[in-house]
């Protein structure tokens, strides 16, 4: 759909130009939170938790600068929890408008949104129980409950279409291509002026789905710079991925993939199943997938398989589920099954969450498996400060988990060319060719990526680009 950006002549001249306020995802790939306020309405455009250091941790504990219930929608451009896990949080504190978003993301966002209810629970009962907290007694960000009432909010819109989202704002989500339902923003607003904001921007070789629908054109631009300063290698990685399997499952080894739920888990599957086909990754050895919230949005990609969606590329349509069956594939649905799991011997694959090593099962596999020089850990995306994976990618000899520190003698791969985010070039090609914006922010990146990217922006497009501080308030004009 072609979007036309209104005109100085043809804007309404008797609203007053929107503010925008940056509070989350700046300085940090984590947070993702952008309010935007005119006259008449407030709309917040992503929702999500931070993550990795404990200073951008506790930001979670801390109020918006607004009343939860004066927001009439939030915009969730896709479903990992850092553009959407806070939204529990935000309907506890009063928040009853609209969430909108896409059929495929709501669908995802039910099973993160529950799953981080639930290790949360279980983390404060955990801290109340050995002591550990300094809250007497520790709660959860948010629990269940929350997540039932967020879930009440969803109201899914079909993509490439206009929609009212509030008094005096249209809404438009165009195809992203970062990982099944997934869109970037466009919102017109009240005075006529328009926002995009690109959420995460898929990568044009992601090996499921299509590319992302062509940047259009605003006034203002959030642009997203988690790879800011890197290029995927993506040919390179996938030799550097097979390697790595094979030394160490010919010496008898285990290969330990933290990988994301959404998205990368079956990407990883995908690349597996190819592995396989090809006779390189041996019939005998096991492929285990040890995720429930994997699992559950293995399920949705399958559905999206068979019904043929169209953000799919034509080719893993036509393979249909076989694309994400490596073949013996295993399921580890139950606690007891992955308790089974961590006693069993390699050479084997295990792919588990979270993939940047923050919680979930694959601490019990990694506790197990870095110890012995025959194993391998393979880091397949973006790992952000304060992460066990990015200790590990930057050659920590120890980790911390469980309260004790577990050395590490298993090889560790760094494969970032199987991340679901485009890297520089690939997000200044999505952007050739479009009207310059007013003014473009990189967001959604560590401090060097997002300066990198802005001036590879400058320096290429001869935009204005900007890196925006945290809680920064500019006018969207």
């Amino acid at each position: 759909m072609t979007t036309v950006v209104p005109s100085a002549k043809n804007r309404p001249t008797h609203a007053r130009p929107a503010l925008l306020t940056f509070l989350g995802g700046v300085g940090s790939v984590t947070g993702s939170k952008f309010l935007v306020e005119s006259d008449n309405a407030r709309v917040l455009v992503d929702c999500g938790l931070f993550q990795g250091l404990a200073d951008l941790r506790r930001r979670n504990w801390r109020g918006l600068p607004c009343d939860a219930a004066d927001i009439e929608s939030v915009v969730v451009t896709h479903a990992h929890l850092d553009h959407c896990g806070y939204l529990p949080r935000l309907v506890r504190h009063g928040f009853r408008g609209r969430i909108v978003t896409t059929e495929l993301t709501a669908r995802l966002m039910e099973i993160v949104l529950r799953d981080s209810a639930k290790l949360q629970t279980e983390a404060a009962q955990h801290a109340n129980e050995h002591g550990w907290s300094k809250h007497r007694p520790a709660q959860p960000l948010y629990d269940d409950s929350d997540v039932d009432r967020t879930l009440k909010l969803l109201d899914p819109v079909p993509p490439s279409t206009a929609t009212d989202i509030a008094a005096g704002t249209r809404l438009t989500l165009h195809p992203a291509g970062h990982i099944l339902g997934s869109s970037w923003a466009r919102l017109t607003l009240e005075d006529g002026h328009t926002l995009a904001v690109s959420g995460d921007l898929g990568r044009p070789g992601h090996p499921l789905l299509r590319p992302a629908e062509p940047f259009c054109g605003a006034d203002v631009l959030l642009m997203e710079s988690t790879y800011g300063n890197r290029h995927h290698e993506q040919q390179t990685g996938r030799t550097h991925f097979e390697n790595v399997l094979t030394r160490t499952l010919s010496r008898g080894g285990t290969v330990v993939i933290p990988a994301f739920a959404l998205d990368r888990t079956e990407v990883v599957l995908h690349e597996l199943a190819d592995l396989r086909r090809a006779g390189r990754l041996p019939a005998a050895v096991p492929v285990y997938v040890d995720s429930p919230m994997a699992l559950a949005a293995l399920d949705v990609y399958r559905d999206a398989l068979l019904t043929r969606a169209p953000e799919l590329r034509p080719e893993v349509t036509a393979a249909g589920t076989a694309a994400l069956s490596p073949e013996p594939f295993q399921a580890v649905r139950s606690i007891q099954e992955s308790v089974d799991l961590s006693r069993a011997g390699g050479p084997a694959v295990i792919v588990s969450a979270s993939g940047m090593a923050t919680g979930g099962r694959v601490l019990h596999h990694l506790r197990r498996l870095l110890p012995d020089p025959r194993n391998a850990v393979v880091v397949v995306g973006f790992a952000a400060q304060g992460t066990r994976a990015r200790d590990l990618v930057d050659g920590a000899k120890v980790l911390k988990m469980f309260g004790e520190y577990v050395p590490v003698h298993a090889t560790v791969a760094d494969v970032p060319g199987f991340s679901a985010h485009a890297d520089a070039a690939q997000i200044v090609d999505w952007l050739r060719g479009a009207p310059a914006p007013h003014t473009t922010y990189l967001v959604h990146g560590e401090p060097d990526a997002a300066s990198a990217l802005r001036d590879r922006i400058e320096r290429t497009l001869g935009w204005t680009a900007v890196v925006p501080r945290s809680g920064e308030r500019v006018l969207v004009r």
